[in-house]
């Protein structure tokens, strides 16, 4: 197959097409985008001639040498167009307006040079040089005119991108290939050979892809490190920006008053925000504004702004799938920060299972011939601003009586996408249109599930997906990795049971003992869900030397059904207290129902102040990953000691959470797990609430 492929690529698309091998071997030891190193490789490479492909990788070589600015070569290049007059370089250029001095300046990520002048032609001609900057090639000149302020001048610019694009002509190609073979060139283009990769994977890649052919197009994906996640929006495409959280201001995404001028949002066809887990938002209107977007493509900010950006957040999930989908307390949203709360993530199309893909690595790359990237992109940016499927599958498609309103524009949309990527120019086969549904529903199902899970009401309950395949059979879809698991199929309403029962922990109706799916117990220990015996007052006395007492053998009964904990210890400064602080939140955490910690100590200094702070924000962010908020108040004249529990119960720790004595050191038994370790003596208190 990869031979007639080959040969069928290159008949069809003569001179926008590549091997890949040649990328592979030129991309290691740079940090040049994939789209400029094609870019090259066509212009040097366009061969089928070996010695010919040898010379023009030799030109490739050359000319990344003589054009390509590493970072720590900035100064060397600034001599050298001091010396020569000018030079032509490939980098990514950005040009920015200083209000001050009421003009534009340029600068190139590795000239290290923030004022080089730059013509208006250029950036009136190219928005994208204002908004994330492009990739070009452009010649820098010397200014030798002492009095100007700047040394350096653009001279000419050229865009990295191919400058005619035919939609006809590509979807012409495409009907010489059948659906599968042309899963295999789209994959091909981006580096992968599908042979390799189970038809599943192959499904997530193209899934992958959605964001830059569908116009405000949501998605997210979570999975382990190292899976590529951020490739497509990183190298692929000169149509997508990818996006650290920091520089998650509505300023700069949506738009600037002070400028009048429209974000990111209105000159990108996909916005990425990598590593989404660490997204800060300082302002909450930044998140309002997003969802506003998210819904409808529109938002206000003194300016009514209408933009068809898509929208992929994508970032790291390290805990076990198999775990978090059978806990009672965890779901598949938990790295996101606290600020996408539930009306946020039903925003979200689909939800690409980023665990289910593989590690990158060399064994998964083709060495056979894929369609220039930049090509592929530019046929992806074709159909992004000038075709619309919707209408048709909206057509085709028959869903389920669970699918609701979010539901169904989310599946709608996913489907879209997979025509325009799959059949640009054409109808899929029904059974293939059956294939692109069934994958909609699924990814669009974990999004709901995962909702369900944290809401307390039966909101999102509506959790079975479904649709009718040709044949008019109702076929109802599931999520492989929480298929079976019972506390994702039927989450115990936590948050509704504390007020219903506080005492007994479950929602119960009346007159009906509360029930518990027999897997939860047995998956996940930690999470107490099997009740012990009615709770009751405690008064005694640890001994100095006693051993067997821990924060969840004192405490951890007591949490449950509480939402907020509130601790008064005036002694949570020093280092090890501070870390007795961090057991008592893991012990919290593991009640499974706790959403918010409230600590409330004291300090002797400003020097101490400021080194309690920064552990207990290291710590805060840690919290905040679990989906848990921890809130600090620092009294100087605190003196009590006490754990309120917002389910009426309170404990009281003579010594406050610093009962223990310090190990002998860090290889005797007690010195990791506090059950074990020597207490000092102390009293213990615990009782209800006057009131409670």
């Amino acid at each position: 197959m990869t031979n007639e492929l080959d040969q069928k690529l290159t008949a069809t698309f003569d001179g926008k097409v590549l091997r890949k091998d040649l990328l592979h071997r030129i991309k290691k030891g740079t940090n040049v985008p994939t789209f400029v190193l094609e870019f090259l490789l066509a212009r040097f490479c366009a061969s089928d001639d070996q010695a010919e492909i040898d010379s023009g990788m030799e030109a490739v070589l050359a000319s990344l040498q003589d054009n390509y600015v590493k970072p720590d070569e900035a100064n060397a290049a600034q001599s050298k167009v001091a010396l020569k007059g000018k030079h032509r370089f490939i980098d990514k250029v950005h040009v920015r307006y200083v209000e001050k001095e009421k003009r534009h300046w340029a600068s190139l990520e590795n000239f290290n040079s923030q004022r080089i002048a730059i013509g208006e032609k250029f950036y009136r001609n190219n928005n994208r040089l204002l908004e994330g900057g492009i990739w070009a090639e452009v010649t820098l000149a010397h200014n030798a005119i002492e009095e100007d302020d700047y040394a350096f001048y653009i001279e000419d610019l050229r865009p990295i991108q191919i400058s005619r694009f035919d939609f006809e002509c590509y979807c012409e190609g495409r009907t010489r290939f059948t659906r599968d073979e042309w899963i295999a060139v789209i994959l091909r283009t981006v580096g992968l050979e599908s042979t390799k990769l189970s038809k599943r994977v192959c499904m997530h890649f193209i899934a992958r892809l959605a964001a830059l052919v569908e116009p405000n197009y949501n998605y997210i994906e979570l999975g382990p490190r190292g899976t590529g996640k951020s490739y497509f929006f990183s190298e692929f495409s000169p149509y997508a920006t990818l996006i650290s959280g920091g520089q998650a201001t509505k300023s700069a995404l949506f738009y600037n008053n002070a400028r009048r001028k429209v974000g990111l949002v209105g000159f990108w066809d996909t916005v990425a925000f990598d590593e989404v887990g660490g997204i800060k938002v300082k302002d909450p209107d930044t998140i309002q504004i997003m969802k506003d977007f998210m819904a409808n493509g529109r938002f206000s900010r003194g300016a009514e702004v209408i933009a068809d950006a898509s929208l992929s957040f994508v970032g790291n999930f390290d805990l076990s799938i198999r775990q978090v989908v059978n806990s009672v307390g965890h779901d598949l949203f938990q790295p996101l920060p606290a600020e996408f709360d539930l009306a946020f993530m039903d925003r979200f199309a689909a939800y690409i299972p980023g665990w289910e893909m593989p590690k990158n690595g060399s064994e998964f790359l083709t060495g056979s011939y894929g369609l220039i990237t930049d090509y592929l992109a530019e046929a992806f940016h074709y159909q992004f601003k000038h075709t619309n499927r919707y209408e048709e599958v909206t057509k085709r498609i028959r869903l389920g009586k669970s699918v609701e309103g979010r539901d169904e524009k989310g599946i709608k949309k996913t489907v879209c996408a997979f025509l325009k990527i799959l059949h640009p120019g054409g109808y899929p086969a029904d059974e293939e249109f059956d294939e692109y549904v069934e994958y909609a529903v699924e990814c669009r199902r974990r999004v709901k599930e995962q909702m369900n899970k944290r809401k307390p009401d039966d909101e999102f309950a509506r959790i079975n997906l479904s649709f009718l395949n040709a044949q008019g059979q109702e076929v109802v879809v599931h999520c492989p990795e929480s298929k079976g698991a019972a506390a994702t199929q039927q989450p115990l309403r936590r948050q509704l049971n504390d007020k219903l029962a506080p005492e007994r922990g479950l929602a119960t109706e009346a007159g009906q003992e509360p029930t518990v799916p027999p897997s939860v117990s047995k998956v996940e220990p930690t999470v107490p869900v099997v009740l012990p015996d009615e709770l009751v007052e405690r008064h005694f006395t640890i001994m100095y030397g006693d051993v067997g007492h821990s924060y969840e053998s004192i405490i951890g009964p007591y949490l449950r059904g509480a939402r907020t904990v509130l601790i008064e210890d005036p002694y949570i400064r020093l280092q090890h207290q501070i870390q007795n602080f961090v057991r008592f939140c893991e012990c919290v955490m593991k009640a499974g129902t706790v959403k918010k910690i409230k600590l409330i100590t004291g300090y002797d200094d400003d020097t101490q102040l400021a080194d309690i702070a920064g552990k207990l924000e290291e710590l805060k962010q840690s919290l905040l990953e679990m989906d848990m908020e921890l809130e600090v108040k620092l009294n100087p004249n605190l003196h009590d000691r006490e754990i309120r529990l917002d389910n009426g119960w309170v404990i009281k720790i003579g010594r406050g959470l610093d009962f223990y004595q310090k190990p002998g050191g860090w290889f005797e038994l007690g010195a990791n797990d506090l059950s074990l370790r020597k207490c000092l003596e102390t009293k213990v208190d615990i009782f209800r609430a006057t009131g409670g």
